[in-house]
């Protein structure tokens, strides 16, 4: 069974940092593109950003563009999300998901892979 197991959350000031991280389970994570998306209140999922199964090259949504930055971990199945210059606009609950495609310097994400609870990031002065 697919798992994925989100934490890092919190609440920051405008300006602030967090670093997420999502142990995945259930599969073979090396094998894979990872991604975050996230949820704000009221909306959909966005996807937010997504790297290879090497860790390669990363892909970012324009929004997170220079203050997001991806990472990952084979050895413990591992993916790390570092946030920083947060934003008001980036609050949201963040999950961790796989990749389906990216080109063109966007991806897209395999929504059934979104398992996890969540982590929680509120930005607020």
């Amino acid at each position: 069974e697919v798992q994925m197991v989100e934490s890092g959350g919190g609440l920051v000031r405008p300006g602030g940092s967090l670093r997420l991280s999502c142990v995945a389970s259930g599969f073979t994570f090396s094998s894979y593109a990872m991604s975050w998306v996230r949820q704000a209140p009221g909306k959909g999922l966005e996807w937010v950003s997504s790297l290879g199964s090497s860790a390669n090259f990363g892909y970012y949504a324009d929004s997170v563009k220079g203050r997001f930055t991806i990472s990952r971990d084979n050895r413990k199945n591992t993916l790390y999300l570092q946030l920083n210059n947060l934003e008001t606009v980036d609050t949201a609950m963040y999950y961790c998901a796989k990749t389906l495609h990216c080109d063109f310097g966007s991806c897209t994400y395999d929504p059934q892979s979104v398992r996890g609870q969540g982590t929680q990031v509120t930005v607020s002065s």
